[in-house]
């Protein structure tokens, strides 16, 4: 199959493009990624070919990052830039790529909306656009993040990373506050990594200063046996913590963070926290375009199967990662069980009229960082079941540096050469499930 000329590619890719195309894929992430190409490498397997174009990428974001990379850049430990691709360059010439982002959904009639008004019809929809972060859902918070003196940063943002990595290496005390939203985020374990990072970091520069971890959640992590180590690990670093507590205004002028208490003794009351330097976890939720379309469910979630990733009223429509309903934590590690399933399904589908066999059992993977040098590998899947990959070899709930090496060193690299690529499965390497077609 002979690749799309420059002047192809770039009618394929126009701001007014339109027409039809077999697969199309909303999002240009992890998930849109993986299950796109996982979709062609299995016809391909089959001896069966998809034509340039058939399948279609809707994204108008000019840029891919491997956002757990972001974690690496805040505690001191990477370039954010060594973390970005263009996403161009992600894309395979056979693909087509819109330039556009979805505005609305007509699954009736077999087509997407785009932002500009143009109108692409599909045979099958895999929609992966990724979770909404509801910057503005805390009072202050936007205002703070952008003012370059106040002591206020994240690193869930490409443009505020360094910031966070520049207030802890200057930071000498007192007060620092990390917080963690009420409700999903992506990768769970990210707030309370950022905050075992800094901490390793100012004890090792020997600086006096306390941190604070404020959660809305119940617990330091939603799998119990990772929960009650994580928080053992917090005790042991002297860091405070407060549970079902949300934070819902930044005050820079006072220094102050303001939180709601969600349930206990104090349910209803305010806490206020004075802070030195508070990095803060935004919010998240379900996109505005899948939450006002008919394909959510009855919170904002693309309505998937848990098992089958087809939709549960649309039969060609399938969804995965972050934006999907399924009930297990959104990570990157969760899309190499995903793509898999949601690839055979649909190109059983496709050949046969029917969804195919393959079923998704939640697995997910929290890579934790507890300080320089040591990291906590959580593995489970649905209802918290544990799935870990080296529990022979080790005890998984204890930090080490192997792990720790695994994931700052070698799966950045595996993620751009081979999991957007579709060509990594997770805990089976190279190697992808088979299943009867």
């Amino acid at each position: 199959m002979s690749p799309l000329t420059p002047l192809a590619r770039a009618l394929t890719t126009s701001a007014s493009s339109s027409g039809k195309h077999k697969v199309l894929v909303i999002g240009g992430g992890t998930g849109g990624l993986a299950a796109a190409n996982q979709v062609y490498n299995l016809f391909k397997a089959r001896n069966q070919t998809l034509a340039d174009g058939d399948v279609a990428i809707v994204d108008a974001n000019p840029h891919h990052d491997y956002q757990p990379g972001w974690t690496l850049v805040g505690g001191g430990l990477g370039n954010k830039d060594a973390f970005r691709r263009p996403l161009d360059s992600l894309i395979p010439r056979h693909f087509a790529h819109i330039k556009r982002n979805a505005a609305a959904f007509e699954p009736g009639t077999n087509t997407v909306v785009l932002d500009d008004g143009a109108k692409v019809a599909y045979d099958f929809l895999v929609v992966a656009p990724g979770i909404q972060i509801n910057w503005g859902n805390v009072k202050g918070l936007p205002e703070a993040l952008a003012d370059p003196g106040s002591n206020v940063a994240s690193i869930y943002s490409f443009e505020t990373v360094d910031k966070t990595w520049r207030l802890i290496k200057d930071f000498s005390g007192p007060e620092a506050v990390f917080t963690q939203p009420f409700g999903p985020v992506k990768c769970a374990g990210a707030p309370q990594k950022i905050a075992y990072l800094a901490d390793w970091y100012w004890k090792d520069q020997g600086r006096s200063v306390h941190s604070t971890f404020v959660t809305g959640m119940p617990t330091m992590f939603s799998q119990p046996m990772y929960a009650r180590k994580l928080n053992a690990i917090r005790e042991e670093k002297g860091i405070a913590g407060h549970f079902n507590t949300n934070l819902s205004e930044v005050r820079v002028a006072d220094k102050t963070a303001v939180f709601d208490v969600l349930d206990g003794p104090e349910k209803g009351a305010k806490l206020e926290l004075p802070f030195g330097l508070l990095h803060v976890v935004p919010p998240m939720g379900p996109p505005d375009v899948i939450k006002k379309s008919p394909l959510a469910d009855s919170v904002g979630w693309t309505d998937v199967d848990d098992g089958s990733l087809q939709h549960r009223k649309f039969p060609n429509v399938f969804g995965l990662g972050d934006a999907s309903s399924l009930p297990t934590s959104k990570t990157a590690a969760a899309i190499t069980g995903q793509a898999p399933v949601l690839a055979h399904n649909l190109v059983a589908l496709m050949e046969r009229g029917e969804v195919g066999s393959a079923r998704y059992d939640g697995y997910t993977s929290c890579p934790l960082f507890t300080g320089r040098g040591s990291l906590l590998l959580a593995e489970f899947k649905y209802n918290t079941e544990l799935a870990e990959t080296f529990s022979a070899l080790t005890n998984q709930s204890v930090p080490n540096r192997f792990f720790y090496h695994l994931t700052k060193d070698v799966f950045p690299r595996v993620y751009f050469s081979d999991l957007v690529k579709g060509t990594w499965f997770g805990r089976r390497a190279f190697f992808p499930p088979q299943y009867e077609l």
